[in-house]
């Protein structure tokens, strides 16, 4: 199958997914497509997330006007649809297998909110992070506001949404909003692949189990019976015994 805003790729039990569109912009036929390729995966362990010539210049807003603007004023049209973006972005953080954002250049609003939905984010030198969009009269609505606090702390991810303005690499290492920092972008991408096939050689169960709990930002005491529950109906004797050695 041929889509026409990413490119899947496999190798061995790793994807890489590139954002192939131009910028990596998001526009209206880039939402419906999501969910889509990641029914692709096959027997893929972990998948990294990347661009091209750079991540993401963010939602297409030239191409998506005409989609968004006769919905202004109906709150209902407007959610119904932003909630196909919202479903491609939920999509990353569903998959019950990890996913490293590689991010190098500019990485931009929608951009921002959609590796905040992924498990491990790690960038090269050039890349830069910004939400713009109270600066273009918006909220910005695709998770960001939801995730990035838990991600970089409540404090950190107001000076992104209400300044709008633009933070480097080292910045956004120092942050937490990415954990390693690569000096360019084929430094990132062998990094990328390296990561992603020591979590594909993990067992799957358990790394599934871990994003899970991860990603359900329940109370305290839910969030151990959700892990104490997986581990009494995933883990193995044969597991624990190989544990022990």
């Amino acid at each position: 199958m041929t889509f026409q805003n990413v490119n899947l790729t496999h190798a061995g039990e790793v994807a890489t997914l590139t954002l192939t569109s131009k910028k990596g912009s998001m526009g209206p036929t880039f939402w419906p497509e999501i969910p889509r390729v990641l029914t692709k995966l096959g027997g893929a362990r972990a998948l990294i997330l990347r661009g091209q010539d750079l991540f993401s210049a963010g939602l297409d807003v030239r191409a998506s006007a005409p989609v968004i603007a006769p919905t202004l004023g109906d709150p209902e049209a407007f959610a119904a649809v932003v909630a196909e973006m919202h479903a491609a972005i939920d999509a990353f953080a569903a998959l019950p297998i990890p996913v490293i954002a590689a991010v190098h250049g500019w990485c931009i609003g929608a951009g921002l909110e959609l590796i905040s939905a992924c498990d491990i984010r790690i960038a090269s030198a050039d890349a830069r992070f910004s939400l713009p969009e109270v600066k273009l009269g918006i909220t910005a609505d695709l998770g960001g506001l939801q995730r990035l606090p838990h991600l970089i702390g409540t404090g950190r991810a107001a000076h992104l949404a209400l300044t709008g303005d633009p933070i480097d690499a080292q910045i956004a290492e120092r942050w937490g909003l990415i954990t390693e920092l690569l000096p360019t972008p084929d430094a990132l991408f062998d990094r990328a692949h390296a990561l992603a096939a020591g979590l594909a050689a993990l067992p799957p169960r358990a790394v599934e189990g871990t994003k899970r709990t991860l990603h359900a930002h329940l109370p305290h005491a839910q969030s151990l019976d959700q892990a104490v529950r997986w581990n009494a109906q995933h883990m193995t004797a044969d597991g624990l015994a190989q544990a022990l050695k």
